[in-house]
């Protein structure tokens, strides 16, 4: 502990502490057999200091004493990330703003509901300036009782950015060595993350020196940390600890002793990592292009570029007219989609774990995309004209660019429930790129989703090879709603798991209702006031709207039956196999991917896939994304994805092998060879 006088700084005034301590729950309202999270904020003082779990050189890690209600059980303090504080030649590991731990509370499952239950505790910790050193002491106490929590008596906003200052378990065993007087130790890091200041935070105590100088460097996907080796630091069968990766990333890990690769390039400043960042940025530009483009083969994209396509081939060779088109549908396409990178990345720098596609979990959004879609299958039927998607706009018309821009914009609104090839990693690695780089990679994805039509127009031969207008084209349109229709049901039924029966009555009743508006728009086609009818089923889409149950994100669902017998996912659980030495097959989806679920009908519940895993005994978890779910979602940033289908393997003694994002049932049993 640190000494000193009280020359130099101002002591706490009488009555109160230098660091204020209170308890928040997450809900005040817990079901009987779950678990609630308490938080126990700590605010320093200006100039005052606590302590993480290993102080370092000097301080005192914080002790709670629970008074609960027979039956609780708390779990250990989780602590945030801390700083570093080097006083007389000492490190300390300190936070200097406020900060949250978080504590468990398993609530037993044979509590009648409304039951009350008060908490209290006392909490010793120790606060610090400089100069000298206070031990304090803080009675806290907050009152739950038993029952189903509401959406309005939670606080998750307030919760998932103390989650995310948690470090995340790393997933892969570390090693380390002693030769010497060197501690090395090799830690398991993608070779294209980008690194600013790391630093490893010894949990195991009396390895190394706190406040020796730490040498990182890369060796591939194997990060390389040196540092002294304390004389009496041996014989360690572990080593614990936390390792910064860079600003509001980090990772706990446990090292093994073995052997430790030679040196690679050095880790530099952060200030010289811009390079490292462009190299990253490179692949995951051209990874999010490829995917953008393997959109169009999807149902709901492709009749759109097959309408957008043939409109071409009725312009009668005009030149400027196919550029011009050309351009406004990748202008829709493109800022659609840096539109949603834009709000995506504003959502994770409010601390809320979002990922791509994160607008789909709201109920709300997918009866939007059902009405919309519903329109648009409508339109092809030829129950009426739209503009933007109609075969006979003319292209070098304001209107004829005003329907392709929109088209564009449509066509990257309606994919954003698709994830194939290539983009899982591009749109991961734009979670951990600066905001201009991140932004060209949503930007490279529309592009890629607009590439094909860009071609069209600007490359006449292969506009020649398009099938000449004919009285067919009419066909083909009445064709290709019938993809439209089956992803307008599909819709319905991924509203119906979001929002029950009752929220898929409300939307079907909307989408009949628009039906009958639009019907009457066709048989008044032509008239000035054709349109009006279109106001009243506007406004009972907004009631629609206002009235649809919206349940809490996170909230889990009953999962769908299969042939695999599954659990949901937890890292706790994922933890526990492992130490029992099964292996495990993790699989992330949600009812609007439509990869996932493709995966899931055409690999997963295939009979030799659940054969082979049952006669290994394969552990298989689930995590249901649907409706969002901000530990879902730090799981999937942490390997790389910012959003579903991610598929790992977890072989026993082994680290997570990622599978591709489009399986096969050959691919999932030779896996387990």
């Amino acid at each position: 502990m640190l000494l000193g006088t009280a020359a130099h700084c101002q002591l706490p005034e009488p009555g109160k502490r230098a660091i204020a301590v209170s308890l928040i729950p997450e809900m005040s309202v817990v079901a009987p057999g779950e678990t609630v999270a308490l938080a126990l904020m700590m605010r320093p003082a200006p100039g005052w200091h606590g302590y993480w779990k290993n102080p370092g050189d000097s301080g005192m890690e914080t002790q709670i004493a629970w008074d609960l209600p027979a039956g609780l059980a708390a779990g250990p303090i989780r602590y945030p990330l801390p700083g570093r504080l080097i006083v007389a030649g000492l490190m300390n590991y300190v936070y200097e703003r406020d900060y949250a731990l978080l504590v468990d509370v398993k609530v037993p499952a044979t509590l009648p509901a409304g039951t009350k239950l008060p908490i209290r505790a006392r909490v010793d910790y120790l606060a610090c300036t400089k100069e000298l050193c206070v031990p304090e002491t803080a009675n806290v106490a907050v009152d739950l009782e038993t029952g189903a929590a509401t959406v309005a008596q939670t606080k998750r906003a307030m919760f998932d950015p103390f989650r995310q200052a948690l470090p995340q378990p790393l997933g892969s065993e570390a090693r380390f060595e002693r030769i010497g007087s060197r501690f090395r130790m090799a830690i398991p890091v993608p070779a294209d993350l980008t690194l600013r200041e790391p630093y490893f935070y010894p949990l195991t105590d009396g390895v190394v020196p706190y406040a020796a100088p730490q040498i990182f460097s890369r060796a591939g996907d194997t990060l390389i940390v040196e540092t002294e080796a304390l004389s009496n630091g041996s014989g360690f069968g572990v080593v614990d600890g936390v390792l910064k990766l860079n600003e509001g990333t980090s990772v706990t890990l446990r090292a093994t002793p073995g052997t430790v690769p030679a040196g690679g390039k050095p880790v530099k400043l952060a200030i010289q990592h811009s390079a490292s960042g462009a190299s990253a940025m490179l692949p995951a530009l051209l990874g999010a292009v490829l995917g953008g483009l393997l959109l169009n083969i999807m149902p709901c994209v492709f009749p759109i570029l097959s309408l957008k396509a043939l409109s071409l081939a009725k312009a009668s060779g005009d030149e400027s007219a196919a550029k011009k088109e050309a351009i406004a549908y990748t202008a829709g396409a493109v800022l659609i989609c840096l539109a949603l990178g834009a709000a995506l990345l504003a959502l994770r720098a409010g601390g809320t774990a979002a990922g791509w596609a994160f607008q789909l979990q709201d109920p709300r959004i997918i009866l939007l995309l059902l009405l919309l879609i519903t329109a648009v299958a409508l339109n092809l039927a030829g129950l009426f004209e739209l503009p933007a998607v109609t075969l006979g706009g003319r292209l070098a018309e304001r209107r004829g660019l005003a329907g392709a821009f929109w088209t564009g914009a449509l066509a990257a609104f309606v994919a954003t429930p698709c994830t194939g090839p290539f983009m899982g990693a591009a749109l991961g690695a734009a979670l951990v790129l600066p905001a201009p780089a991140a932004l060209a990679i949503f930007a490279g994805l529309g592009l890629g989703l607009a590439l094909p039509f860009l071609l069209l127009g600007f490359v006449p031969a292969l506009r020649r090879r398009l099938p000449k207008a004919g009285a067919w084209m009419e066909q083909f349109r009445r064709l290709i709603s019938v993809p439209m229709f089956l992803t307008a049901l599909a819709l319905a039924w991924i509203l119906g798991r979001q929002a029950g029966v009752d929220g898929m009555a409300l939307g079907l009743t909307a989408a009949m209702v628009l039906g009958l508006a639009l019907w009457w728009v066709g048989r008044s086609q032509g008239r000035g006031a054709a349109w009006v009818p279109l106001a009243p089923a506007v406004l009972i889409a907004l009631e629609v709207m206002l009235l649809l149950p919206v349940a809490a994100a996170g909230s889990a669902q009953a999962p769908l039956q299969g042939a695999l017998k599954t659990e949901p996912f937890s890292e706790g659980r994922l933890a526990a196999l492992q130490q029992e030495g099964r292996p495990v097959f993790a699989y992330f989806t949600a009812d609007w991917c439509v990869t996932c679920k493709v995966n899931e009908r055409g690999a997963l519940q295939r009979q030799q896939v659940a054969k082979a895993f049952a006669a290994r005994q394969v552990a298989v978890l689930v995590g249901d994304w649907t409706r969002g779910d901000p530990a879902i979602g730090r799981f999937l940033e942490k390997h790389g994805r910012s959003g579903v289908p991610l598929y790992l393997y977890y072989a026993p003694g082994k680290p997570a092998e990622i599978l591709p994002q489009v399986l096969t049932p050959s691919r999932l049993v030779s896996m387990l060879s």
